[in-house]
């Protein structure tokens, strides 16, 4: 029996098929450009063979067409996947927890898709055409904001009138909920103790990143807003500004107000920095001969090190410090930028420890804090694609548990 994990993108797809009883990946793949003429499929396989197919997708109902087509081709029977659970960017304050898709489910989703323009409407499409052509498997559907609904109402809550919360939605929502669930849960293992006592500073680095304060084992405080433009600086968002730039820019350029957040979604951040690159590899390798490349990581680090600092006030306590994501796995130098100068809040890195701690060297999580250091540091890799089959598994077998903390993970070990 499989379970098949779905990341449907703005104009992307990713998958996993993994196999039910050992929770293992056993075929993997991405179809990028999807909209675009030259959108094709790339699947990869545990053994790192790859196969690449290119077609003309013009939308996610054309790009599972393609996937399924190329999952046969790799020997897996379509009759045996079970269940599917698709990663679903915005549940707003309707969905706690994963759910069963039901077509009020999706219904709720549509009316959600003004929060998420960009990937509620894709998110439906691949559950809409999952639904028809695997008839059989049971759809799931697992949120990213979920894991953020536990905030309160200090944290959630912005000062604006009270009505464009009570009739737009707009309050705090916070993304990247199934990443900073796992990492919890493994950091939780990590320092010995059940993941109810931990309190916890989770960062997801990536070309999106997030930060998280985790009081006793639920997310009370996260970076990214109603959208996830806010909070840190990105590859291409800008993070937190001041909330007067948009309208001032589109008012003296004399632009749309559309025009004014693409470029603040798609080329501000360390691009609008640098004016040439959005991935911390280009700017570390340009850093030394490149004075925008050298502010942008000074900013990013700044930025980092603000909402730690804050996060540690608001938490009072701090067990630990997580990295993840693309660069929280595998950027040594940034990771020490982040916790540079930090010694004196009770986080000190071991910078040998550090160096040799990267996922991409087949590291899945170390500690990479001294000795002496009173808050623990870790690198965890995350693994968000087994949060979505364990949570499909569990709906399906009718063990979930909405409470994730009396949810029964597998890589969850302490009780």
């Amino acid at each position: 029996m499989y379970i098949l994990a779905l990341n449907c993108g703005s104009s992307s797809l990713k998958y996993q098929v993994f196999d039910a009883d050992t929770k293992q990946a056993i075929v993997s793949g991405n179809v990028e450009k999807i909209g675009n003429p030259n959108s094709f499929v790339t699947q990869k396989y545990p053994d790192g063979h790859k196969d690449r197919k290119e077609a003309v997708m013009k939308d996610h109902k054309e790009a599972l067409n393609v996937v399924l087509f190329m999952l046969r081709e790799a020997s897996i029977d379509m009759n045996e996947i079970a269940g599917v659970g698709h990663r679903v960017v915005m549940g707003g304050d309707k969905f706690a927890s994963s759910v069963e898709i039901t077509d009020s489910v999706i219904k709720t989703l549509d009316e959600l898709s003004p929060l998420a323009p960009l990937h509620n409407p894709s998110g439906i499409m691949g559950i809409v055409t999952a639904q028809q052509l695997l008839p059989k498997a049971k759809q799931v559907a697992v949120f990213d904001t979920a894991f953020h609904q536990t905030m309160p109402a200090v944290s959630y809550l912005y000062p604006v009138p009270t009505e464009w919360k009570s009739e737009l939605g707009v309050r705090r929502y916070g993304f990247h909920g199934t990443s900073h669930l796992y990492v919890s849960k493994r950091a939780a293992d990590l320092l010995g103790k059940p993941a109810s006592e931990c309190n916890l500073i989770t960062a997801h680095i990536g070309s999106g990143a997030s930060i998280t304060a985790i009081k006793n084992g639920i997310s009370v405080d996260t970076s990214m807003g109603m959208t996830p433009t806010a909070g840190l600086v990105m590859g291409t968002r800008c993070g937190d500004i001041d909330p007067s730039i948009p309208a001032f820019v589109a008012s003296r350029k004399g632009i749309s107000m559309e025009l004014v957040m693409n470029e603040l979604n798609k080329k501000s951040g360390l691009m609008g920095i640098t004016k040439c690159f959005s991935d911390r590899r280009d700017i570390e390798a340009n850093k030394d001969t490149n004075l925008d490349c050298k502010l942008a990581i000074d900013i990013e680090a700044q930025n980092v090190k603000k909402y730690i600092g804050a996060y540690m006030a608001e938490l009072g306590k701090v067990d630990a410090l997580v990295f993840t994501a693309g660069v929280g796995e595998n950027d040594s130098y940034l990771r020490e930028k982040f916790c540079e100068g930090l010694e004196g809040l009770g986080i000190k890195l071991d910078k040998a420890k550090n160096d040799v701690a990267l996922a991409r060297k087949g590291i899945d999580e170390a500690e990479i804090s001294a000795p002496d250091s009173k808050i623990k540091v870790f690198m965890i890799a995350t693994n968000e694609e087994l949060v979505i089959v364990e949570d499909t598994l569990a709906i399906m077998n009718k063990t979930y548990n909405p409470n994730h903390l009396e949810m029964n993970y597998s890589f969850a070990k302490q009780c």
